[in-house]
């Protein structure tokens, strides 16, 4: 079966990517990890990932200031030399430029807190209380030049309850994340191996 080698990118603790770390261990899933990549030295999910016997590498972005296209392409050499297929951003707190979206198009995967193509951006869940929304939930998207625009692979949804805040809305979010981050990973695999 084919395995496509996987880089999941971090800037934090790298919850989706515990996710995605423990649904790879079953031999017929269709992503190997292979790099953990983080713009965070400090970011916990390095540590996850190297318990884990998974190559880990950090880029810091602040010493390239506002040349977030030369951070990039840092970033791009160490995924090319690791030759990956498949890019999972899992906590990637960087807006990525036109340039890292196009080299990776089709092969760069993205988790959002809303149903979307509502709420792209920031504060969703606070933004789907506030409108009166019925249901809130997550969507993994193929990523395109425009934030949160792509299509989506697939989502996962749970009622807004009377009394929610934006914590607890995420609270209840985030687990419904960490099942769907994984079977639309394989999905995403699933179609660029049909691809090839």
């Amino acid at each position: 079966m084919t395995r496509l080698r996987l880089a999941i990118i971090i800037s934090g603790r790298g919850s989706n990517m515990d996710a995605i770390l423990s649904a790879a261990q079953a031999p017929d899933y269709p992503a190997e990890p292979t790099l953990v990549l983080s713009n965070r030295p400090d970011a916990q999910g390095l540590d996850t990932a190297a318990a884990q016997g998974i190559a880990t590498c950090t880029i810091d972005h602040k010493p390239f200031g506002k040349n977030r296209e030369a951070f990039e392409r840092e970033m791009d050499k160490v995924l090319q030399a690791a030759s990956i297929d498949i890019i999972a951003l899992a906590g990637f707190m960087r807006v990525l430029t036109p340039w890292f979206v196009q080299r990776w198009s089709g092969r760069l995967i993205n988790i959002h807190p809303s149903l979307l193509p509502k709420y792209p951006g920031l504060h969703t869940h606070q933004r789907a209380i506030e409108a009166g929304d019925d249901e809130a939930g997550c969507s993994v998207h193929w990523v395109t030049e425009g934030v949160d625009e792509g299509q989506v692979v697939a989502q996962a949804r749970i009622a807004i309850r009377p009394g929610d805040t934006p914590e607890t809305l995420a609270s209840r979010v985030l687990p419904q994340e960490h099942q769907l981050y994984p079977e639309a990973l394989k999905l995403a695999c699933m179609q660029i191996i049909e691809r090839q």
